[in-house]
């Protein structure tokens, strides 16, 4: 059974969500990153509400955490005769996923770095 009153984002979180869509993740995959991490598993229609996205934008974002492994789902029967609800949950905390994006980046740095210096070398001789 969902609550009936759901969990929405404070200015911190909405602040965190500007600074991962700074460094690169699509602004509706931030917005459902940082609205896992405030609770320990959630429904589809707990994350539309608590980050004010529609069903296809939550859906989206779900597909591309999915496809980095940073969330999982179960089903959850329920009382009526209807689809069992998803559950979804991160598989990492946050500081595990910030340090991946860190390697990510300093991995693309140096390898524009490597670029540069070649030219360099190329221009050069």
């Amino acid at each position: 059974m969902e609550p009936s009153n759901y969990l929405t984002l404070t200015d911190k979180e909405e602040k965190i969500i500007n600074l991962f869509i700074g460094l690169g993740l699509k602004r509706n995959v931030a917005r459902v990153l940082v609205y896992l991490s405030t609770t320990d598993e959630a429904t589809s229609r707990m994350i539309e509400r608590g980050t004010d996205l529609r069903q296809p934008e939550v859906s989206m974002a779900m597909r591309q955490l999915r496809g980095v492994e940073w969330i999982r789902s179960k089903a959850k029967k329920t009382e009526s005769k209807g689809r069992p609800v998803k559950i979804y949950r991160l598989t990492r905390t946050i500081a595990e996923i910030m340090g991946i994006i860190e390697a990510e980046k300093k991995k693309e740095a140096k390898y524009q770095l490597d670029l540069i210096q070649e030219l360099r070398e190329t221009i050069s001789k």
